[in-house]
């Protein structure tokens, strides 16, 4: 990471729009930039990064949902559907202490699965990389839910 911020720092000085007098380069140097930008945040997110590096293998998750969905193991997909039902009761009871609970519980399979995605990477193992990455999206989902669930609660009169 420190050689990460290096480089960064020395693109970004490079490539700054105020370093440019022409206006075409200007605005070349502002879409540089943003790129440049966009590749840090990817980079320094374990989970964005592991989508990009599957993305460089062939597979976008980002734009074949329905093909990954049909490629997940069943027996996750019903896993799924009962922690939404179990995630929409506690919604309709509006226990938060359950909901966090249950985000505490997905916390840790998501990075369980985040790390079998990442050594799936390295070995080059595409179809369980896809799997796990598959997980990994459901997972943050469901945290995202949570996080609705908490501040619905939160505006509650």
């Amino acid at each position: 990471m420190p050689a990460l911020e290096a480089k960064y720092r020395a693109l970004s000085l490079e490539l700054h729009p105020d370093r440019q007098a022409d206006p075409k380069a200007r605005r070349l140097a502002v879409d540089k930039t943003a790129t440049l930008n966009d590749g840090l945040k990817v980079l320094r997110d374990p989970v964005k990064r592991a989508f990009y590096l599957l993305k460089l293998k062939g597979v976008d998750l980002e734009r074949d949902e329905a093909g990954e969905q049909r490629q997940m193991p069943i027996e996750f997909l019903e896993e799924v559907m009962d922690r939404r039902e179990a995630l929409d009761a506690v919604r309709a009871a509006k226990d938060v202490p359950r909901a966090q609970a249950m985000a505490a519980e997905v916390e840790g399979l998501k990075a369980q699965a985040l790390e079998q995605a990442q050594k799936a990477l390295t070995a080059d193992a595409v179809k369980e990389a896809t799997h796990q990455l598959g997980r990994v999206r459901y997972f943050t989902r469901f945290l995202e839910e949570v996080e609705a669930i908490e501040e619905e609660a939160l505006a509650a009169p």
